[in-house]
């Protein structure tokens, strides 16, 4: 006896039986039939080995060699199955050339079978996707469609809605697109708004006579030294006494401009008669030295060398910064010539400022006229911009060796004082740095050109970017006349002058904080992310109905018909088909060692046929069933 897993096939005698066993692979038992005696060799011929003892004729006709009985037989065969790309393709194990043809018939009309298959199923997908679409619609919330698409085709009231709803939906997508283009443009408001508070920081304060020179201190040295600049032609008499010589003139050092203006300057000793901050005294010692185009200045209130900021409790005349000042226009210089250092007024220019920020008084600054007592209300503004898109603002850091902190003056004087460095070697008087100070040659010459140049045309030279934050300090100007008729007389004995010298030369400017609260103007974006997608939605909801869940829907339906579709027609259909084959020839070997043929034969009428196609596409009942039942 072989073991069943041997390729071979063995006809034994069984013990206490008088059958014969065909013993093989799959060890499958079929129950003999009485009617062997009706088999002719010929057909029985090819179910058997060749290596049996014994023909099929002598199975018809036993010989008397074989002790055979005129038994039935019980016969055991084993059966193979191949699936591969077409599933339900079966050889049995002996390799029979009939069961061969009729599967190259059965794939034949496989395929047209499968060809018909296809184009009913995607007939079937044509009308399964337009049911989809129906039943998609009436279970989507996006409004209206459930009226549009409807099954039984598109009639008058479906066309209706149609229009309707196509007249909504591009309502909506014009009110989307309005609201993006607004978006895009990038809007901005600025909003005011007062905070008051409990005390102030008082601003600096910086004034400069508008005469840069003094008369007395003017030598001739000095005179044919700055004649450049005060338009005074060679050989030209001056007209004017002029003082003796200096000790810088026997020094042996080269003339230096700014150690010039800042022995020859009007003094803050000589010009401050008065000074009261906040009801107190002040003097000379609250006031910081600064040098700018008209010389040198003096600002008060600096925070510089380590002094405190002053600050302030109340607003209102009385609370703030009172000086008189002598102006001293006797000392006033001559006008020879119209040159940018000569001045036709008389007076001091006034610049407010915060102390991040050094002053530009010649551009910046108000003037403050002789016989008046001028009062100046102020109020710090805090200005806060966006940056770009929505503003110009950047918030930059100063790249600079002369300033600390960034602020449009600071990067004008910087960028002035590189330019002339680069144009003419030198600098002017109020300009930071380490380069030489121009002669007044090079005044006349090239740096004032240079300069008028720079603003009128070269201005991509310097560009100074607005800061996101600044502090800047709005400005009421009033004025009264001084002296009156009733003080001249007083004012002159006080001060030891003339009552004409006190209302030429006597001025009063008083500084103040309005009330005690500060304005801030800040930019605010007009339009967010937050409130374009509030109008969509407020639009998609009014015109067609929907939300962003809605929107969701469709894309899920979207997504789930393009996949169904490539999944149609690509690499899923594949696998479909292969899935499917291996699960029919499973089930076909369980249903086989189930399957009883001879038993549905014998429960059948005679002549009647019966399905016997158990393994998919397999022929019907075939030579080897009618043999053995």
């Amino acid at each position: 006896m072989f073991p069943p897993s041997s390729p071979s096939t063995i006809l034994t005698k069984g013990s206490g039986t008088d059958s014969w066993t065909a013993l093989g692979h799959g060890w499958l038992a079929l129950p003999a039939s009485p009617g062997l005696g009706i088999l002719s060799p010929s057909l029985l011929a090819p179910l058997l080995p060749s290596f049996l003892p014994f023909s099929p004729r002598d199975i018809i006709s036993p010989s008397p060699s074989i002790d055979l009985p005129k038994m039935p037989i019980q016969i055991f065969c084993s059966l193979s199955f191949s699936s591969g790309e077409d599933p339900g393709a079966v050889r049995d194990s002996w390799g029979s050339n009939q069961q061969q043809q009729e599967g190259s018939e059965s794939e034949s009309e496989e395929e047209e079978e499968e060809e018909e298959e296809e184009e009913r199923e995607a007939k079937e997908e044509e009308e399964g996707l337009a049911m989809d679409l129906v039943a998609f619609a009436n279970s989507c919330t996006l409004h209206g469609a459930s009226h549009v698409f409807v099954s039984g085709g598109l009639g008058p009231r479906q066309a209706l809605w149609a229009v309707a709803f196509a007249l909504a939906l591009g309502t909506f997508l014009y009110q989307v697109g309005d609201r993006v283009t607004y978006y895009r443009s990038y809007p901005h408001v600025t909003l005011l708004d007062e905070v008051s508070t409990s005390e102030l920081a008082f601003p600096a304060v910086t004034f400069c006579n508008t005469n840069a020179v003094r008369l007395s201190q003017l030598s001739y040295p000095d005179l044919l030294y700055l004649a450049p600049l005060l338009g005074l032609e060679d050989g030209e008499d001056p007209g004017v006494p002029l003082a003796p010589p200096g000790p810088d003139a026997f020094s042996g050092e080269p003339f230096n401009l700014h150690r010039f203006y800042n022995r020859s300057c009007h003094r803050l000793e000589d010009m401050l008669l008065y000074c009261s901050y906040r009801g107190g005294p002040c003097g000379p010692h609250n006031f910081s030295v600064v040098f700018t185009r008209y010389g040198k200045c003096y600002t008060f209130n600096a925070g510089q060398d380590g002094r405190p900021l002053l600050k302030t409790m109340k607003g209102g005349t009385g609370n703030g910064l009172e000086i008189m000042l002598d102006i001293q226009q006797d000392e006033y210089l001559p006008v020879w010539g119209e040159t940018d250092e000569t001045s036709f007024e008389a007076g001091i220019k006034v610049q407010i400022h915060s102390q991040e920020e050094p002053p530009f008084i010649d551009q910046l600054g108000f003037g403050v006229a002789p016989g008046f007592q001028t009062f100046v209300a102020c109020q710090e503004q805090r200005l806060i911009y966006l940056p770009p898109p929505w503003g110009t603002c950047k918030a930059v850091t100063m790249d600079s060796d002369f300033f600390d902190s960034y602020s449009i003056t600071a990067c004008r004087i910087d960028c002035e004082t590189r330019y002339l460095v680069e144009n003419c070697n030198c600098r002017m008087v109020h300009m930071p740095g380490d380069a030489p100070y121009c002669t007044p040659e090079q005044y006349k010459e090239c740096a004032d050109p240079a300069l008028d140049f720079l603003v009128e045309k070269d201005q991509d030279y310097c560009v100074c970017e607005m800061p996101c934050n600044l502090t800047r300090y709005g400005k009421e100007l009033s004025m009264v006349k001084i002296p009156s008729k009733a003080s001249a007389k007083y004012l002159a004995k006080k001060f030891n002058k003339s009552e004409q010298y006190i209302g030429e030369n006597i001025l009063v400017l008083d500084i103040f904080f309005e009330v005690l609260n500060y304005e801030t103007i800040e930019q605010k974006k007009a339009y967010e992310i937050a409130g374009l997608l509030g109008d969509i939605g407020g639009q998609m909801g009014l015109f067609i109905g929907a939300s962003i869940l809605t929107v969701l829907e469709l894309f899920d339906y979207a997504y789930e018909v393009i996949k169904h579709k490539l999944c149609r027609r690509g690499r899923c259909q594949k696998e479909s088909k292969r899935n499917s084959a291996d699960k029919g020839v499973a089930l076909s070997l369980d249903d086989v060692k189930r399957h009883n043929p001879c038993e549905s034969l014998r429960g059948h009428p005679a002549g009647m046929t019966y399905a016997a196609n158990i393994l998919p596409h397999h022929p019907t009942r075939g030579t080897f069933e009618d043999f053995t039942c």
